[in-house]
């Protein structure tokens, strides 16, 4: 895997989502992860309300993120039939 200069960093509720996913998905995720790292532009920039953040398919399954020069930030984790709804409610929480 190629080196990233991108630090992870997952929020609260996706930490606790990704403990309890079953083994397969896990290691799913954990792919997507490491092609995150390394292009954080591998996945699909979103619109509107959601513009400024990412979603990576995994699956049924989409990560949404953000990233910057440093970090990655996991901001969701679901699937894709209410991903985006609930992230929108989560970031206009904020």
């Amino acid at each position: 895997m190629k080196a990233s200069r991108h630090r992870l960093r997952v929020s609260r509720g996706v930490a606790e989502l990704i403990r309890g996913l079953h083994p397969q998905l896990l290691r799913k995720l954990r792919a997507a992860l490491e092609q995150v790292l390394v292009d954080p532009r591998s996945g699909k920039a979103l619109r509107d309300e959601l513009a400024g953040l990412w979603s990576f398919r995994v699956g049924k399954f989409r990560l949404i993120y953000r990233f910057d020069r440093r970090h990655i930030d996991l901001i969701a984790f679901g699937p894709r039939e209410r991903i985006y709804e609930e992230t929108y409610r989560l970031i206009a929480r904020k």
